[in-house]
This record gives structure tokens, sequence and C-alpha cells, in this order.
């Protein structure tokens, strides 16, 4: 397939397509159970056979299903090792690549944004795509004054496919859940879906990229390429080098998954304190590891993709700090009075606070300790005891609400440990908590080396980019 399918009735079939595939094979795997074969066992087989169908799909056509397939994709740590193993190519994939648009649509493209004497702009334009994604796709080329830069042109017919696309797989929701234990599908649906018009507005983007390109200029830890030009659905920024995160959990040494772990939990987490933006994209693609001849320690993270992002210009919330600071003390009754008062527990609804307590401190385990191994049997594990039906947390957790507010910054932190526990990454998660999360610490801590100060000078060792 060469271009973004735009017809309407073409993708709506290929996506209703999915729940009669899952369907079928739920009846046989129904058939398979009576016949003697254990539920265990009929249970991954399907969840393997629903995934590569669900994948498949969701990367021919881009689109808003491309765009559901990357955020579900992170959460396939969640997922039993002997269903994930088989298809984590496919899921890895999904975030780095699909079919190319073809040369001639990208220069009419470019002539239309940027205007007819557009090659004027690149001393070199390269037609083969570097990258392409959910709603567009990045060529290398060269800018007029020499710098290396990344052109990414937007497939045409994008709007509509992704609200079709998110608009469908909204209807089949309830059969996509078993792939994820632990993980409403259809809220994350909905959300994506309240976030189109802003993805697809590369202006916005430029603005968000440029505020963080601002802010981590000259920084030891953090590299945001900075934008060059933009018009319309056409966005140049610097190219940036560097071992894309997807081949770090593929193939890196300890070394390499510490450092991107560590360096992914201080963009969470310092970034908002920073920018006031909250990059809520955090996919494996989006992220490179800058190595150097230097010891790890002072190997970069570069960040891509501003497209979607929370406004939060007080940075995080202070009740996230302060709650998980309550739950570490063991106080269990001032925890669910914030609970109450952010909306997460609705008046109606009585719960023990002991209860609560003893759901939260598996979850924020890794703030509770100097340094914390993310692996993929931990989140296993998380994500089980909450599915279960039989656990007091499967219980607890169905009377507990999201608060609209919380939405996106709820979704941004569990892709990110997502993410972590695929790397494997072991490091000091709490001290980048301490450092950056309001109200986390009961006094503030002075900041780690090598990031701004509050008057925005550099402290510690910084590095021109």
């Amino acid at each position: 397939m060469s271009d973004l399918p735009r017809k309407a009735v073409t993708r709506t079939a290929r996506l209703a397509a999915l729940p009669l595939g899952i369907a079928g094979r739920a009846t046989l795997g129904l058939g398979r159970r009576i016949g003697g074969r254990s539920a265990e066992v009929v249970t991954a087989e399907l969840q393997q056979a629903t995934a590569d169908q669900l994948f498949k799909v969701l990367g021919e056509l881009k689109g808003g299903a491309m765009k559901f397939g990357q955020v579900l994709s992170v959460f396939e740590a969640a997922l039993p090792e002997e269903v994930a193993g088989p298809y984590r190519a496919a899921l890895t994939k999904l975030q780095d690549a699909a079919p190319p648009m073809p040369a001639a649509k990208v220069h009419t493209a470019l002539a239309q944004r940027l205007g007819d004497d557009w090659r004027e702009l690149f001393r070199e334009f390269d037609d083969r795509p570097a990258a392409a994604a959910s709603i567009g796709q990045v060529h290398r080329a060269v800018w007029h004054d020499g710098r290396r830069v990344a052109v990414k042109v937007q497939y045409p017919g994008a709007g509509d496919a992704l609200l079709a696309d998110l608009t469908q797989l909204s209807r089949v929701a309830w059969l996509l859940g078993p792939l994820i234990p632990g993980l409403d599908i259809k809220p994350l649906i909905t959300e994506l879906r309240e976030r189109v018009s802003e993805e697809l507005d590369y202006e916005l983007e430029a603005q968000a990229q440029r505020r963080h390109a601002e802010e981590f200029a000259d920084d030891a830890d953090i590299l945001v390429p900075g934008v060059v030009a933009q018009a319309d659905q056409v966005l140049v920024t610097e190219w940036m080098d560097g071992t894309p995160l997807a081949e770090v959990i593929a193939n890196g040494t300890q070394e390499e998954r510490d450092r991107a772990g560590q360096l992914l939990a201080r963009f969470l987490f310092a970034g908002p304190s920073r920018t006031g933006l909250l990059h809520a994209d955090p996919h494996p693609g989006n992220f490179r590891l800058l190595k150097d001849d230097g010891p790890a320690s002072g190997w970069r993270l570069g960040v891509l993709d501003f497209g979607t992002v929370d406004r939060l210009p007080g940075g995080l919330p202070e009740p996230i700090g302060a709650s998980l600071r309550m739950a570490l003390d063991g106080d269990a009754a001032g925890v669910l009075t914030m609970l109450r008062e952010e909306g997460f527990v609705k008046p109606s609804i009585e719960l023990d606070p002991d209860a609560v307590l003893d759901y939260l401190l598996p979850i924020i385990e890794p703030a509770a300790v100097d340094s914390f191994h993310f692996t993929r049997a931990w989140m296993r594990a998380q994500a089980a005891r909450i599915a279960d039906p039989r656990s007091p947390a499967y219980n607890l957790g169905k009377q507990l609400n999201l608060p609209p507010a919380y939405l996106l910054i709820h979704r941004v932190t569990l892709s990110t440990i997502g993410v972590l526990c695929q790397l494997g990454a072991q490091a000091p998660f709490r001290a980048e908590m301490l450092a950056w999360l309001p109200r986390f610490a009961e006094q503030e801590p002075a900041k780690p080396a090598g990031r701004r100060t509050a008057s925005g000078k550099a402290a510690g060792r910084t590095r021109k980019s």
C-alpha cells in the first residue's frame, strides 16, 4: 500500500472485520475449553491470534488506527511473556514505520504549503521517507543554510481518517480489552479522539517544540531539536541522530537501558515543571539515546514529536506529589481525603482508607526506594492484580473515578511506566521525583547536577547542542 486509504467504506470495512475475527476465535476457544483444554492455554492462544490480526490491520491503515496501535504498544509489557514474545516485533514496528506516501504526493504537499519554489529552501531533499507515523512521514533534507533538517509532511486526508478510525475502534473497544489486562480501552480511545484536532495542527506542535527546545537548550541531559520552519501541514525541524529507544529495548546493554530509563523519567517529571507542558506521546519511536565516547552519565535523551501535549502552567498537579508522600508515610486517611477532594472518589462512594492504601502501595513502589528495577514481570503482576475479579484490588479499582483533568497525565504516566518495563531499566527514579514533583518532598531539595536552577541559569555540566 502506498497511500493513506481515505475512502471511509474501505477503512471501516477493515476495522469492522476485527470483531468478526475476534468473536470467531472466541467461539473456537470456548469449544476448545469444553473439549478439555485449559482456560489459560486457550486464552493465551486467543490473545496472540487477536493481537496478530489487530496490529496487522492497524499498521496498514495508518491514521487513527495506527495511532491507537502505537499507544497500545507501550503496554505490551503487561502481557504474559508467552503471548507478548511472538508479536513484540510487530508492535515495535508500529512505533516507527508505515507504508510510505509516494514522492509525487510529497512534492505536491510541499508546493502547496511552502510555495512552488520550495526546492530553493533546501540544498538537498531525500524523497525516501526516513520515518513514517500515524498522520505523517518524515524526510531527511539539508536546509539552505546547511543545517541538516527533518521535514514532516502530513498525509492528505489524515484528519478524516483519524476520526473515522477512532470512532470505529470505540465501537469494538470491549473486544480489545482482554489484550492488555487492567487497561480500560474505551476511555483511552475517547481521549485520543479528543486530541485529534490538536495533533493535526502543526502550528501548535511547532509552538510546543519551540518552548521545549528553548528551555532545554544547553541542557546536559535532554536534547530537543529546534524548529526551523512551519507552514500549515509541513513542519521543518533540526535533524537529530541517535539510537532509537526501540533499538535499546530490543538489543541495548543494561548500561544503555538504565541511562535511557533514568532520563525518560527525568523528562516526564522535569518537563512540566520547566515548560508548563507535558509531552503526551511517550512511545519509544519518539525518543533517541544520544551516546558519546564518555561514561553513560554523560549520555543524553533526544525527544521528538510534540503534536500532543497537556498544558500544565503550574507543572504537575501538587496533589499527585502530596498524596504519594502521604501514602509512603502510611497516612491512609489523608490519602483518601485528598482523593475525594480531587474527584478520584465520588461523594457517594464509601471506602476503607487502609484498603485504598493497600491498593496503591504496590503501584507506587518505585517511589519508595532509592533504586528501582522496572521489569515486565513487575508490570504483569500489577496488571493481573488489578484485572483479577477475585482480587480486592479489582473491586476497589472499579469504585475509583478518573477526573478529566487527570486523564492525559494518567495515560502518559502509565505509558512511560510501560516503556521503562520494556527497557528493564534500573535507576534512582525516586530522586527524580524528589527533585521535580511538587510536594513530594517535604522541603525543596537541591536540583540534580546538570539541570537548570529556577533562575534559568544552568547548574553543573552543560553542553552545546
